[in-house]
Parts: C-alpha cells; sequence; structure tokens
C-alpha cells in the first residue's frame, strides 16, 4: 500500500532487511567468488604440462646477441633435461650442452638466460641448486 501526502506517493515499507541478512548474503557472495577463483586457478594448473619450455625475454636476448642457435635436437635433450631436474625438485639449474650453458628456473620450465660455449670458462654461475651435462 502507499500513502498519498500532499499529492505525492510514499511507499509503505513495513520491514528493512537486517543487519544480520544483509552480513549472510556479503558472506554468500564472498565465498561463491572464492569457489569460481579456485575452479578457474585449478583448471589452469591442470592444463599445464611439466614438458612445457619457454625462453625468457632475457635469453631470447642472449641467445640473439650470442649467435646462439638451437636446432630441434639440442631442444629435446634441453627439455628431457629440465623434466629430470624437476622430478629431483631442482629450482634453478645449470644445464650444459656441447653448444652452451643455459640456466634454468625449472619450476616455471624457463630457460633465463644462455652463454655460449666459449665464454663458459670465464663466467661463475651463482644461485643455482643443481647442474646437468646433456650430450
Amino acid at each position: 500500500m502507499t500513502k498519498r501526502i500532499d499529492d505525492n506517493l510514499i511507499p509503505q515499507i513495513s520491514k528493512l532487511p537486517s543487519q544480520q541478512n544483509r552480513v549472510s548474503k556479503l558472506d554468500q557472495l564472498k565465498n561463491s567468488q572464492k569457489s569460481e577463483f579456485k575452479e578457474l586457478f585449478e583448471k589452469h594448473v591442470d592444463n599445464k604440462t611439466d614438458s612445457e619450455l619457454s625462453f625468457s625475454k632475457h635469453a631470447a636476448k642472449r641467445m640473439e646477441e650470442r649467435n646462439l642457435s638451437l636446432d630441434s635436437n639440442e631442444f629435446i635433450k634441453l627439455k628431457q633435461a629440465v623434466e629430470k631436474l624437476q622430478q629431483k625438485g631442482s629450482k634453478e639449474s645449470l644445464v650444459i650442452t656441447s653448444n652452451a650453458a643455459y640456466i634454468v628456473d625449472v619450476n616455471k620450465g624457463k630457460i633465463i638466460t644462455a652463454i655460449d660455449k666459449d665464454k663458459m670458462s670465464d663466467n661463475v654461475f651463482t644461485n643455482i641448486d643443481s647442474t646437468v651435462f646433456v650430450n
């Protein structure tokens, strides 16, 4: 029902939502958002394969500057080395091939930087927890 006061309609409000109702609806909204986020997160994590291998922008730049090329055979060996490192629980590793050395973020499956074979002996490799030699 509505009342008419000076030609204006004013609705009758019998009851306002209680504080408890507002809090419970807010909690429901928060919980539903968390579950949606959790679903999306798990979906993307489950779709990631451990065998993915990528290069950081820095590594790509270093490879170009140092005229390093990576053929499919060496890439496969590098990928297999990273898989072994993942199985062993390594985090930051040095992978040495016949052509170059690579610093790898094992958890992300990402090559961080690359050093050509001729420059390896002049470098100190720090912050690594493992090394793999690949033939």
